[in-house]
C-alpha cells in the first residue's frame, strides 16, 4: 500500500481553493481513514501571478496540464476549472493514463458523462462526479449506493439555488423579478450572466444526471424539457399564494415501465409539501422509492466548502477503491435502453389563469369543454377585473394526463368567449 497519495488538482478558484484547504485542514481525519497522507502534488492554474485565497508553494503551481497529466506519482486528478471541451480532453488523458477522476463539472458530465464512465471503465479507473449535484449533498452517493437495494420511481427537487433565492424574495417579500435578481448578483447567488441559471439550464444539467443514476439508464440533455422563471408574472404568484401554493423551479424526473419523463419548470408547491419550506440557496432533491416510500436530501447547494468537501469526499472513495483494487468496478453501462413517456402517459395538476368575456353561459362552455375532455376541476377562483366586460378565472385541476391538458388549452385559444390564456403551471402536492 502507498503510504502517500499524490492530487493533481485542475483549477484553483473557489472550490479548488476549498480542496486544498480541506485536505490541509482534514490531514489527521484522511490518514485515520485512509492510513496514509494526501497531500496536493500539483495544481494547474490560467495565472500563476494571481492572488488567491490560498498559499501554494510555486513550484507546485504549474499552467502546463501535462505536468499533471503525464505525472506518474499523481493518483488522483481532480478537475474543478469548468468548461467543457478542453476539460474534456484533459480528463480524458488523464483515464488513459490509469488516474482515477474526481470531477464538479455538471456541464461536463450531463453532456459527455456516459462517454468519459465508458473510458474510465477501459481503463479500470473510476470517475466520480458527486459535486456536480446539489454542492455539499450527498444526493448521487445516496442514489448509487442508498438506494441500491431498491427502484426508484421518481426524482423530484430544486437543484438551483440561484432560481430558489429569487423565488424566495419574490413570493414572501412581493419584490420584483428584476429587483430579487439584482440582489442575487449583490450577494453572490448569481453570475453576471444568470441565463443558465434562470432560464433553467443549470438543472436540466443536473436533472438528466441525476435521472441516469436513479434509473440506470442514459438521458441525454435534449431529453429534458426545460423552462425558466423569466417569464413569471406577479398576478400569478399572488393568486397562487391566496390559494396555498408556493412557487419553486422543480426539477423533476420518473420512470415507470422503462419510459422516463424528465422535466425543468416553474411549478406551484402546496405549503404543506417538504419542497415548500426550502427557501433562498438551498436545494432540496426529494427521492420516491417502491420500498422506502418518500425520503429528502436537504442542505447547502454550492459555495466554496460545501462543494468542496463533496469533492474530498470523492477522493476519500476513490483512493479507498485503490487500496482494495476496485477501481473502475462500478455497474457497467445502463440497465435498459431509456423510452420517453408518451404525452397520454405523463400525469399532473396544473393551474390555469384566463380572462373571459363577461356574458351569459362564459363560463358554462369553458366547463362543458374540460368535462368532454374528462378533465375535471379541484378548485375555481373568479376574481373582479378592472376591465368591466371581462372576467378573471383561475382553475387548478385535477390530475390529467398531458396529452388532454394541451387539447383543452387548444381548445380554450380558439373558443370565442376566451379573451386570453395569460397562464398556466404545473402543481405539485395538496394545498
Amino acid at each position: 500500500m502507498k503510504m502517500d497519495i499524490s492530487i493533481g488538482l485542475l483549477g484553483l478558484g473557489t472550490v479548488g481553493s476549498g480542496v486544498v484547504k480541506l485536505i490541509r485542514q482534514h490531514q489527521e481525519e484522511l490518514v485515520h481513514q485512509l492510513g496514509c497522507k494526501v497531500k496536493v502534488k500539483r495544481v494547474l492554474v490560467r495565472d500563476i501571478e494571481k492572488e488567491r485565497d490560498v498559499q501554494m508553494d510555486p513550484a507546485s503551481v504549474t499552467v502546463n496540464p501535462d505536468d499533471i497529466l503525464n505525472d506518474p506519482e499523481i493518483d488522483v486528478v481532480v478537475e474543478v476549472m469548468g468548461g467543457v471541451d478542453k476539460t474534456r480532453q484533459y480528463i480524458i488523458k488523464a483515464l488513459e493514463n490509469k488516474k482515477n477522476v474526481v470531477t464538479a463539472n455538471k456541464d461536463l458530465i450531463a453532456l459527455y458523462g456516459p462517454e468519459i464512465q465508458e473510458i474510465a471503465w477501459k481503463n479500470h479507473c473510476d470517475l466520480l462526479y458527486e459535486a456536480s449535484v446539489g454542492g455539499g449533498i450527498p444526493i448521487l452517493r445516496g442514489l448509487t449506493d442508498g438506494f441500491v437495494s431498491d427502484r426508484i420511481q421518481k426524482v423530484m427537487g430544486i437543484v438551483n439555488g440561484t432560481t430558489n433565492y429569487i423565488l424566495t424574495k419574490m413570493m414572501e417579500n412581493g419584490v420584483s423579478y428584476e429587483e430579487a435578481l439584482k440582489d442575487a448578483q449583490e450577494l453572490g447567488f448569481a453570475e453576471a450572466d444568470p441565463t443558465a441559471d434562470v432560464a433553467g439550464l443549470d438543472a436540466a444539467r443536473k436533472m438528466a444526471i441525476l435521472a441516469r443514476l436513479a434509473f440506470y439508464t442514459n438521458v441525454k440533455l435534449e431529453d429534458v424539457e426545460v423552462e425558466g422563471i423569466t417569464n413569471l408574472l406577479p398576478e400569478d404568484l399572488h393568486y397562487g399564494k391566496t390559494l396555498g401554493y408556493t412557487m419553486k423551479l422543480i426539477g423533476m424526473a420518473q420512470c415507470q415501465n422503462e419510459q422516463i419523463e424528465v422535466s425543468v419548470q416553474p411549478a406551484f408547491v402546496a405549503k404543506s409539501h417538504p419542497l415548500a419550506s426550502v427557501k433562498n440557496e438551498f436545494n432540496a432533491v426529494y427521492v420516491n422509492g417502491e420500498a422506502i416510500g418518500e425520503a429528502m436530501f436537504y442542505g447547502p447547494g454550492a459555495g466554496s466548502m460545501p462543494t468542496a468537501t463533496a469533492v474530498v469526499s470523492d477522493v476519500v472513495a476513490a483512493i479507498k477503491n485503490m487500496q482494495l483494487g476496485v477501481n473502475g468496478c462500478s455497474l457497467k453501462g445502463p440497465r435498459f435502453e431509456g423510452k420517453l413517456k408518451p404525452l397520454d402517459q405523463r400525469f399532473g395538476q396544473y393551474y390555469i389563469r384566463l380572462h373571459l368575456k363577461d356574458q351569459v353561459g362564459a363560463f358554462s362552455k369553458i366547463t362543458a369543454a374540460f368535462s368532454a375532455l374528462n378533465i375535471s376541476f379541484k378548485r375555481i377562483l373568479q376574481t373582479p377585473d378592472k376591465r368591466d366586460e371581462l372576467a378573471e378565472i383561475i382553475i387548478v385541476t385535477h390530475q390529467v394526463s398531458l396529452d388532454r391538458f394541451q387539447k383543452a388549452l387548444l381548445q380554450l385559444n380558439e373558443m370565442p368567449v376566451v379573451k386570453e390564456v395569460n397562464s398556466y403551471y404545473r402543481v405539485e402536492g395538496e394545498a
